[in-house]
């Protein structure tokens, strides 16, 4: 039997191919998908997607969605009590595993486990260790589509905002900067791939800066 797990969820191409390497096992089975909101804004934590697009996307994957709203400048206390509330909800449905994107950052996944550990939960790393050079390639091969809705102007520059996450840009960006943005580099949002059951229709809005550093693009759906 197929063990049921909550997926952490931003949305972007990290959690989208994490997501479609857990549906070629059969040993998991992914009951929902867990994102943090915004709550005043409803957008996706720091991506800043709308809450609409995120739906819209949960619907194309035929996963229910859950969130965990937080306020805007969010301390990490109260961050981590509201995600603790959701999570003790879901355990008392019988999840106990969450999966996570991340690809190689220590700091990261040791915090994430720690967290759960505090509920007596497991997480699994579908991506961890692999390159992040051969994920961004097999990303677009399999024919995922994505654009990039944030990009970190201190390591690359804003005019890649907005820009569509494939081969032509993945031989744009300096060698420096990991294919993936696993360093915080960019955040992009999938529109389509072939876990999808129909393909996202979204209009690229205007472009806006924001803390002298993040330009973010804007999208609304079509």
């Amino acid at each position: 039997m197929a063990i049921p797990i909550v997926l952490s969820w931003c949305g972007g191409k990290d959690c989208t191919l994490a997501l479609y390497y857990l549906k070629q096992q059969d040993s998991f089975e992914v009951a929902y998908l867990l994102t943090t909101i915004t709550e005043t804004y409803q957008r996706i934590s720091m991506h800043r997607v709308r809450y609409e697009l995120l739906e819209q996307q949960a619907a194309a994957l035929e996963i229910p969605l859950v969130t965990v709203p937080i306020p805007p400048s969010c301390t990490n206390e109260e961050y981590e009590n509201r995600m603790l509330q959701v999570l003790s909800r879901l355990k008392k449905e019988g999840i106990e595993t969450y999966g996570f994107g991340d690809i190689f950052l220590t700091d990261v996944r040791e915090y994430r486990e720690n967290q759960l550990r505090r509920l007596d939960l497991k997480a699994i790393f579908p991506l961890w260790g692999i390159s992040s050079a051969y994920l961004a390639r097999q990303f677009t091969v399999l024919g995922f589509k994505a654009v990039l809705t944030c990009v970190d102007t201190l390591q690359l520059d804003a005019s890649f905002a907005g820009s569509e996450y494939d081969r032509k840009l993945l031989r744009k960006i300096p060698p420096k900067i990991d294919p993936c943005g696993e360093n915080g580099e960019f955040h992009t949002f999938v529109y389509d791939g072939p876990i999808f059951t129909h393909p996202l229709k979204i209009r690229k809005g205007e472009q806006v800066m924001r803390e002298n550093r993040f330009c973010f693009c804007d999208l609304y759906s079509a």
